[in-house]
């Protein structure tokens, strides 16, 4: 069984000691991806005091950002928006951004028989001041 590491030259740096996603077989399993922009700190859509408080956030600018940064990786890797097979979404306020996530994950995800599977989850918080992060896997075709 084939292994391999991936990075990205246009998704955000990790922001720990792991790579963008790791190829085992023809799997393909995407380290947890947020929308921060590739070489900065900036994250779409959340607006910071100068103490690093959040002072506004825009949980759509953040879904298309992670979705764009998902996307990031699967090209590098070979893979395709439509090779995703499973989803889970890590959410830091369920009650006030369930909807639109779900509206936005919609336009992305059409067609009902190419839709991965997913699972969404609250959470306390992130690593960074995100309002989401996503976890995926993908099945690379020609492996």
């Amino acid at each position: 069984m084939s292994e391999s590491s991936i990075s990205s030259d246009k998704a955000p740096e990790p922001v720990g000691p792991y790579p963008h996603a790791r190829r085992v077989g023809n799997l393909l399993f995407l380290s947890g991806v947020g929308p921060r922009k590739r070489g900065s700190k900036e994250i779409p859509g959340v607006f910071l005091d100068a103490n690093g408080n959040i002072t506004a956030a825009d949980i759509e600018t953040q879904c298309r950002s992670v979705f764009e940064n998902v996307r990031h990786v699967l090209e590098a890797s070979g893979a395709r928006w439509e090779d995703l097979v499973d989803v889970t979404v890590f959410l830091t306020n369920m009650k006030r951004d369930f909807a639109t996530y779900n509206r936005v994950y919609k336009e992305y995800f059409p067609d009902p028989a190419t839709q991965p599977c997913r699972t969404t989850v609250e959470v306390g918080a992130l690593p960074t001041p995100i309002a989401i992060e996503l976890k995926c896997v993908a099945v690379v075709s020609g492996v």
